[in-house]
């Protein structure tokens, strides 16, 4: 669906820029844009690694787990159909640690292996049962303590205060994240109901 999404905004804007006769406009742009896109990749490599580093030592220091445990309750909550002792969990756990302390490359492979053992543990093979979507809605809509990829952002295009966005993005991700869990209930009942 997305390729269609994509090719239909390339496809417009060619013949936009073919009606007003200045189709070498779109040249240029991919030309710029492929530019940009280098520089902004390259601009970053360095502050990414520096907070993926960060980050790993405050895993290896253990703060994932304390995230993990203090999770716990919610997650029993969230996922009922999810035994307590059930490698789920614990992936669920991770994943969702991860994902607060703004690691998105390290919440991929756990929020992957989740999956998996969600899928495990899911009566109907072909639809993803209501651990999967809660799931889904939390990964998606996830509260972000450290959001280490704008801050990476905001440096590489010169800002001088990059970390002036934890407090909004803080906000703005507990707001999403409660609108994601109030709907997954909410939803959830609905379909019981039914």
């Amino acid at each position: 669906m997305i390729n269609y999404v994509w090719f239909f905004m390339i496809l417009a804007g060619v013949i936009t820029a073919a009606s007003k006769g200045q189709v070498h406009l779109v040249t240029e742009g991919v030309l710029k844009g492929s530019e940009q896109a280098v520089a902004v990749s390259l601009g970053l490599i360095g502050i990414v690694s520096f907070w993926s580093g960060v980050m790993k030592i405050a895993e290896d220091a253990g703060l994932m787990e304390m995230i993990a445990k203090a999770l716990g309750p919610l997650a029993r909550r969230l996922f009922p159909s999810v035994p307590r002792d059930h490698p789920a969990m614990g992936s669920l756990l991770m994943a969702m640690s991860a994902n607060i302390l703004g690691l998105g490359n390290a919440c991929t492979p756990l929020g992957l292996k989740a999956m998996s053992h969600l899928q495990e543990l899911n009566k109907g093979q072909d639809t993803a049962s209501d651990a999967m979507c809660t799931f889904m809605a939390l990964t998606s809509s996830s509260l972000t303590l450290i959001p280490t990829t704008i801050i990476a952002l905001r440096l590489t295009h010169g800002s001088a205060t990059p970390t002036e966005i934890i407090g909004p993005i803080l906000f703005a991700t507990s707001c999403s994240t409660l609108t994601a869990i109030t709907f997954d209930l909410v939803l959830r009942r609905l379909t019981r109901k039914r």
